[in-house]
């Protein structure tokens, strides 16, 4: 079992769920975040002054997956997340040692 997270671009979270859910994930997580990467913020204009954005919004998507369904998922992010322009965002992809449905006890792939 795997864990993947994706940091996406807050408005392609409606893109990456639908390709997700065409690819068999059923359930997810999905977090409202701050951060950067390589692409160091922004300056933005407000009333005439000049301000540092130093973190952007991101959105934080984790699920799940059977080890079967590791690079579908990847493909499914990578696919619906990209624009093609910095700040696109990453995934990480961790093993998962134990999952456990606290409803039912079921343990390993049972409980995904």
């Amino acid at each position: 079992m795997k864990m993947v997270t994706a940091i996406i671009k807050p408005f392609k979270l409606d893109d990456v769920r639908e390709a997700l859910s065409e690819v068999g994930v059923q359930g997810m997580t999905v977090t409202e975040i701050k951060g950067f990467g390589r692409q160091k913020g922004h300056a933005e204009l407000y009333r005439g002054a000049e301000y540092i954005v130093d973190f952007l919004p991101k959105i934080k998507l984790e699920t799940a997956v059977t080890e079967a369904q590791v690079d579908e998922v990847i493909a499914a992010i990578t696919g619906a997340a990209s624009t093609g322009k910095i700040g696109d965002g990453k995934i990480f992809v961790v093993d998962l040692v134990q999952v456990v449905r606290i409803r039912t006890g079921e343990t390993g792939d049972d409980a995904l």
